[in-house]
């Protein structure tokens, strides 16, 4: 079930299913913490990559670049947050951690 908490919007399964072990629901409400900051970032992102090949075609060629890089870097947090999750430990992501605690 903690696979699934990281697999976006996936982690609705087993925060539903699983109530009764509060590891899992730890990851599960991390997983949606997770999504809703990635959604964000990926709005924010998005007009500002438009603004900018709107305006300066290179750089923002060079943009979607780094938009790139960054998503990869949010594959390999998902990645990471599985394998100690597996190994029964807890990824905490500085300032998005604090609002997985709060549900």
């Amino acid at each position: 079930m903690i696979v699934l908490a990281y697999l976006w919007l996936l982690a609705l399964v087993p925060l539903l299913v699983d109530k009764e072990d509060k590891e899992v629901q730890w990851h599960a409400k991390h997983g949606l913490v997770l999504l809703v900051a990635e959604i964000v970032l990926w709005i924010v992102l998005s007009i500002f990559s438009m603004v900018l090949t709107t305006t300066l075609p290179m750089v923002g060629c060079a943009f979607s670049l780094l938009f790139l890089v960054l998503w990869v870097g949010i594959l390999i947090v998902h990645i990471m947050c599985i394998v100690k999750g597996i190994n029964g430990g807890r990824f905490l992501i500085p300032g998005l951690s604090n609002y997985a605690d709060r549900f």
